[in-house]
């Protein structure tokens, strides 16, 4: 499943880019997170609860930060399992100063999921996950005030 879109963020990227690699502001933004530990230099390991239709369930996963490239690009790469399935995600994400001094954060990437949650359906997971990215930027705007 590929995924694409933007959002804003009224901070400038400098400190857009910041508060996308601090754990604790990630651990408040992430929709679903108990718990995100940092494993290694941009790795972290998180405890995620989702729910999905009638199917919900807690996953352990890594994520890990690379090509860094501050405070304008990185890549985010999310790998987890539980007992829905598997989630594997790889995405560019790039943050680009808007004219009233604010961030536009894009990002590209593509989704793998298998298991129970992939036969839900691919039009519920294109909306579960546009959902639960625009309340990881509305929690992560949050964090910024």
């Amino acid at each position: 499943m590929k995924i694409s879109g933007s959002h804003m963020l009224a901070v400038p990227p400098e400190r857009a880019y910041q508060m996308m690699q601090d754990p604790d502001i990630l651990a408040r933004a992430v929709p679903g997170c108990e718990a995100l530990e940092k494993t290694d230099e941009n790795e972290y390991r998180m405890k995620m609860k989702m729910v999905l239709a009638s199917l919900s369930g807690v996953f352990d996963g890594k994520i890990r930060i690379a090509d860094l490239n501050p405070p304008s690009s990185f890549r985010l790469i999310v790998e987890g399992s539980g007992r829905p399935g598997f989630i594997k995600g790889d995405g560019l994400l790039h943050l680009a100063a808007n004219a009233n001094g604010g961030t536009e954060v894009s990002y590209h990437g593509d989704v793998q999921v298998g298991g129970t949650i992939a036969a839900v359906g691919q039009r519920l997971l294109d909306g579960t996950a546009k959902i639960l990215i625009r309340k990881f930027f509305e929690r992560l705007a949050a964090c910024a005030n």
